[in-house]
């Protein structure tokens, strides 16, 4: 009996992957097209011999089993018996010549689609139902994804006679090899419609508009991508659909300003509303409320509305609403208002000559701008 594990240097629980990797490396050393010396080309052939029968599982399964396929005639069988040298490729290149074996299915998978919706600020607030209609590939209603026209069949093709592939021989550094590729009469499928569909050509889908409804989730933002599993693109001979993704745009508010889960907006004051105090009615996304002014005021200062921001994706909670103070100051005054303000002055002990230099702050939008960079 042959010791085919000692031919190919291998344990007896070597794996498959082992013993491949082995044969693999002595045939391109023994191989007599690299070869010349005559005991190379006995002993690529008693490895040959080797990887046949422990290359398979059933070979090797009866081989530990006590029987020898090849009856312990080392080299008398060649490459008979079972070997090809599709199989030394298969050895030589990991996943053989032929590639997949058999025909193909017409019935493939359709590919993702997507597409953008835009959406109000308040939608992304509180979330939407927004419709979309758009173009994408459909089952054919005339032959419901079969391809062939009603009435209509298949045959058998010609060239493969079914199989899909078809082979060829092609020389190589090992000899001839017998390769095998799809076959193009039938493009890989094995058979033929004999009368493809008129409306769909024989693909089992067309191209058609489409109208959906999409949740729009609370929190979203620009950017934001809603995955629709199933609504993307019927596969050919009317396959499952791919998914849809639906990437959100958030239009430009008038007012606010999103930043993170907070709103933003600005309010000018005159500067006696600043300094006095006052009570403004804003328009918010929740409706009107109302703003408290406190005295004295100064420029920039920030009142926050609480739980008047945006909705945080997949909860419940909310931002703040940050409404920040212009103070406007007047640039013409009359000769009445003038001397009011300089006995103002007076009365709160001000020298309108004396002032202090400090560094410059930046304008309200610029400290927007900052706020915004530093989150």
């Amino acid at each position: 009996m042959n010791d085919y594990y000692g031919d190919l240097g291998v344990a007896q629980n070597a794996t498959p992957e082992e013993i491949k990797r082995a044969y693999r490396k002595m045939a391109r050393k023994l191989h007599p097209d690299v070869n010349p010396d005559p005991d190379a080309a006995d002993q690529f052939k008693k490895i040959s011999q080797a990887y046949d029968v422990l290359g398979d599982a059933e070979k090797r399964q009866a081989y530990d089993m006590g029987s020898d396929p090849y009856g312990g005639s080392a080299g008398s069988a060649g490459f008979g018996q079972g070997f090809s040298f599709s199989d030394i490729m298969d050895a030589f290149f990991s996943g053989g010549v032929g590639g997949q074996t058999g025909p193909r299915s017409r019935v493939q998978r359709g590919q993702d689609a997507l597409i953008g919706v835009e959406i109000d600020l308040s939608a992304a607030v509180f979330g939407s139902t927004e419709d979309l209609t758009f173009d994408t590939a459909v089952v054919c209603e005339t032959c419901h994804g079969d391809g062939a026209r009603p009435g209509t069949g298949r045959h058998t093709c010609d060239i493969c006679h079914g199989s899909g592939q078809v082979q060829q021989v092609q020389r190589s550094f090992l000899g001839q090899v017998m390769t095998t590729r799809p076959c193009n009469a039938c493009r890989g499928f094995g058979e033929i419609i004999d009368s493809p569909c008129f409306d769909c050509s024989g693909e089992g889908r067309v191209r058609d508009r489409r109208t959906i409804s999409v949740k729009v989730p609370a929190g979203v933002d620009s950017g934001t991508r809603i995955q629709l599993t199933g609504e993307g693109e019927v596969g050919p001979a009317g396959g499952p659909a791919g998914d849809l993704y639906v990437e959100v745009r958030v239009r430009k508010h008038p007012t606010f300003q999103r930043q993170g889960n907070d709103l933003h907006c600005s309010v000018e004051l005159p500067m006696t509303a600043a300094a006095l105090g006052t009570t403004l009615s804003l328009e918010t996304l929740d409706g009107k409320r109302d703003v408290d002014i406190r005295p004295g005021t100064q420029p920039g200062d920030v009142i926050t509305l609480r739980n008047l921001g945006v909705t945080q994706l997949r909860s419940s909670a909310r931002g703040d609403l940050m409404v920040h103070a212009n103070v406007r100051v007047p640039t013409k005054l009359d000769a009445e208002q003038e001397q009011l303000l300089r006995q103002l002055a007076d009365q709160r002990g001000e020298d309108l000559s004396q002032a202090r230099f400090d560094r410059v702050e930046k304008g309200l939008f610029g400290k927007l701008r900052d706020a915004f960079q530093q989150k």
